[in-house]
């Protein structure tokens, strides 16, 4: 047991919170190569978690108990989709074994509840036919921003890039020449994809005629920034929410256009494996749940319903 290898220290009772986030932030993006928007939500657990401790118990990390762990978890799941929750459990997971192995508490990983919840059993959402054209056509190519935000929304619904990668896209990352662009993904792994044609057409457009900035460092940057700091998720989001204002759709999140290019990708005759390719998931299980959005061959497996 890791329990029994590598004992805590019941002597370190207190710990400085700032230096303590410090080094569990070096430690997830060094040696868990973490990506920064998956580093932030850690650390936002981790102090939420810390300070709800000490403020509630009034003791040191040591005396971390798994009554406190799971009144923390069945609180951090009231009013939150289950999705968030599963996320918020799997930080709190990552900041106790750090503690554990830090030598500040005792190994409380085991105790964490589960949250109730099966892979697969939602429906992918995506956008209803003709929306994206929508979105597209109610950019303002005439401006800076109209460019930059149709060349946002292309990469995204058709490559299917997530924020991270969106923001993370690097003007070296892409070859011109071959027509291909490198892929900044999860866990520090590199893909390399083809670049479409109207997906190379637009990014061209915004690059020279509405990015400015130096012909250095992120694609997309900040309006006016001399600096030439990429954007950030909510950046992202927000210009998205814009866009979809503007063009008189409903409002969708980021990850919604991912889903539409799996889905048009597979109506459009590609294989499972080669839209989990060209989405660069790891398992082959990820890219299935897509199947359940091809309805008329599904039909064919329905057994009628019993008169």
């Amino acid at each position: 047991m890791a329990s029994e290898s590598l004992p805590f220290r019941p002597e370190v009772s207190w710990l400085d919170r700032g230096e303590f986030l410090t080094r569990y932030r070096e430690h997830l993006v060094r040696e868990k190569g973490l990506a920064y928007p998956t580093v932030a939500g850690y650390q936002t657990v981790a102090r939420q978690f810390l300070n709800a401790f000490v403020r509630q118990v009034d003791a040191g990390v040591s005396q971390l108990s798994a009554k406190f762990v799971t009144e923390f978890v069945i609180d951090a799941a009231d009013h939150r989709p289950t999705g968030t929750t599963k996320h918020r459990v799997t930080a709190l997971r990552s900041l106790l074994r750090f503690l554990y192995l830090d030598g500040r508490a005792p190994n409380l990983v085991g105790v964490v509840p589960k949250v109730a919840g099966w892979r697969g059993a939602g429906l992918p959402r995506g956008l209803p036919p003709g929306e994206f054209e929508r979105l597209l056509q109610g950019c303002d190519v005439e401006s800076a921003s109209g460019r930059r935000d149709r060349a946002m929304l292309i990469l995204v619904g058709r490559l299917g890039l997530r924020v991270g990668e969106l923001i993370r896209l690097d003007l070296g990352d892409i070859d011109w020449r071959r027509a291909e662009v490198t892929i900044r993904g999860k866990a520090r792994r590199d893909e390399r994809l083809p670049l479409p044609s109207d997906v190379g057409e637009a990014l061209a457009e915004y690059i020279l005629h509405g990015r400015g900035g130096t012909p250095l460092g992120p694609v997309f940057i900040r309006d006016g920034d001399s600096a030439d700091r990429p954007w950030t998720t909510k950046g992202v989001r927000s210009a998205l929410e814009v866009a979809c204002r503007r063009a008189g759709v409903a409002t969708v999140r980021p990850h919604a256009l991912r889903h539409m290019a799996a889905t048009d990708m597979l109506r459009a005759g590609a294989s499972l494996i080669e839209v989990g390719q060209v989405l660069r998931h790891r398992s082959l299980s990820t890219t299935a749940i897509y199947t359940k959005v091809d309805i008329e061959p599904l039909q064919a497996l329905a057994r009628p319903w019993p008169v």
